[in-house]
């Protein structure tokens, strides 16, 4: 029995690339260092430092955020993931919002905070005074002299922020700064973990919908361009580039979420608006079941914090003339005071008209019926199509195409070249993010699902863990 032991484990050995003789009933292993056999410890010790600043010079620090969420208008509504803050590190879930700048999260004795949640989450709250490295960010900071400047500042000062919505909630509070733990990718469909030191906002008072209980999470991970945001602040610090791709899946909820160059799949990019506060875009025309409507060039704002899609009112009341041109007979209603919905029993994508958007460089993003209606009912459909009553500094409408829009699609923002693309894509398998500049070498990261992944997850190890342990056992008998 011992001969078969010794077996597996030089079989095993081998196939780990160990050098093996076998004498007797001894195992020696024959290790070899590549620097080894050299004279003069202080030329291998200067080759060892040089060899690991080269490779080190051309690493490239990817992370993975889970995801959690979907985007249907009668469920989550929103994309959440989890970020550990704090010593000793506590779990938060944010929502993922490419439409603003900063994080924060629901402060200790916050006035208005929600208290519980229907997605599931147990809802946390931030006291700077319960982490060991903890701290009030001053007004005097660079950190706030660049994002929130003071006309009065005094030394000592909180720096304090204050951020509305859309939809007409705010959040107001003060910044502090933290230990964050970041799941860093090291290797395919692994991650250790990192640590960032950043800046944050910690709410002390919110009003409107950000405290409702059905949608309710511990904060928003803005990811906009500006200074203050977290890819900004890691890009900062030389740890990441300001490079980051979302795949929203619009089927089973979660999706892919990540910091780092991707190489696999391709997408087509359109540049971004110069100077813009948002992820702007050029949107040059709009095609529904193959017609091009009679619409002139404008601006389109990408936000995945936005759960639908709103269109200048000329654009929208065409849009919706169109949908119904093969219903005629179509009975809509308006449900809400925003949803127009209908009766309807056959299958929407024979039914309904593709709607597509083409934006300079000649980028189309396509969005299907399947995308832009839900159900609310058996057999009842609403249009997730707004009017958008929304007009820039000059008076321009605006387009906003949140994940009505983005589901479904891989979509890569480099703020580094100020372009942004997209490709359809199956938001339920992976994607190769590059981690090695000069050759390309790229590790594969899986999509989460995190209100079912961990079940299955933990469901598969621990079967494939007895099937180890009855194949080791079987083995030693």
């Amino acid at each position: 029995m011992g001969d078969l032991r010794n077996g597996c484990l030089i079989l095993l050995l081998i196939l780990m690339g160990f050098g093996v003789d076998v004498k007797g009933e001894n195992l020696v292993f024959n290790v070899k260092h590549k620097y080894g056999g050299r004279n003069g410890n202080g030329s291998i010790l200067n080759d060892l430092k040089a060899h690991d600043n080269r490779r080190h010079s051309r690493m490239l620090t990817v992370i993975d955020f889970k995801l959690g969420g979907n985007g249907l208008p009668t469920d989550a509504a929103l994309y959440y993931t989890k970020i550990s803050i704090g010593t000793p590190s506590r779990d938060f879930h944010v929502q993922v919002d490419t439409g603003s700048d900063i994080l924060w999260v629901n402060c200790a004795s916050c006035e208005g905070c929600p208290t519980k949640s229907d997605l599931g989450i147990d809802l946390m709250t931030y006291d700077p005074k319960a982490s060991a490295n903890g701290k009030s960010v001053s007004c005097d900071e660079e950190f706030c002299m660049l994002n929130t400047p003071y006309s009065d500042c005094r030394t000592g000062m909180p720096c304090d922020f204050q951020v509305s919505y859309g939809d007409g909630s705010s959040t107001t509070g003060f910044f502090v700064k933290d230990d964050i733990q970041f799941e860093q990718v090291s290797g395919d469909l692994q991650t250790t973990s990192m640590n960032g030191s950043i800046a944050f906002g910690c709410s002390s008072r919110q009003s409107g919908e950000l405290g409702a209980s059905n949608q309710a999470v511990d904060g928003i991970l803005g990811f906009g361009q500006a200074s203050s945001s977290v890819i900004s602040q890691l890009a900062a610090t030389g740890k990441v580039k300001k490079i980051f791709a979302h795949c929203l899946d619009g089927k089973n909820g979660g999706g892919i979420f990540t910091i780092g160059p991707v190489v696999h799949p391709k997408v087509n990019t359109t540049p971004l608006v110069p100077d813009a506060p948002h992820y702007n875009v050029i949107m040059k025309g709009i095609e529904v079941g193959g017609q091009v409507l009679d619409i002139r060039t404008t601006m389109a704002i990408i936000d995945s914090g936005t759960t639908l899609a709103y269109l200048p009112h000329k654009v929208y009341s065409t849009l919706i003339d169109k949908l119904i041109e093969r219903h005629p007979q179509l009975n809509i209603r308006l449900v809400e005071q925003s949803f127009h919905c209908f009766d309807y029993t056959g299958k929407i994508d024979d039914g309904f008209p593709v709607v597509t958007f083409r934006f300079a460089d000649s980028l189309p993003l396509t969005v299907y019926p399947h995308d832009y209606l839900f159900q609310i009912e058996e057999s009842r459909w609403c249009i997730g199509w707004q009017d958008s009553k929304m007009q820039t500094k000059d008076g321009s409408e605006i387009t906003l195409l949140g994940d009505l829009a983005l589901s479904n699609k891989l979509v890569v923002y480099d703020i580094e070249n100020q372009a942004i693309g997209w490709t359809e894509y199956d938001c339920s398998s992976t994607i190769k993010l590059k981690y090695e500049e000069s050759s390309g070498s790229a590790y594969t990261v899986a999509s989460h699902n995190m209100s079912s992944a961990p079940m299955m997850d933990s469901t598969k190890f621990f079967t494939f863990f007895l099937i180890i342990i009855s194949i080791l056992f079987n083995l030693l008998k």
